[in-house]
């Protein structure tokens, strides 16, 4: 599975949505109606889910499914196939 298929897969389970219909550009707050514990919850997973550190004054970058994977693929220590 690629980063960008497992980072949709865990916006859709914490932010209750389908994943053939997540946008990478939506924001998560605007187009996704995610609230601060939801984004926590979110950086969390990622950080436990890509053996990362998300810093707080990095989180608040991460505002799109977009700019999650962008920024997971360029902190993961061994990088998932991304043409998968």
């Amino acid at each position: 599975m690629s980063t960008a298929e497992l980072v949709k897969q865990i916006i859709a389970e914490h932010l209750e949505r389908d994943v053939e219909g997540l946008e990478l550009d939506a924001s998560f707050v605007h187009d996704m109606g995610a609230d601060s514990l939801d984004l926590s919850e979110l950086v969390i997973a990622f950080e436990q889910t890509f053996n990362i550190r998300v810093p707080p004054e990095h989180a608040a970058q991460i505002r799109s499914p977009r700019s999650a994977i962008e920024y997971i693929e360029a902190r993961a220590s061994s990088p998932l196939n991304t043409t998968a």
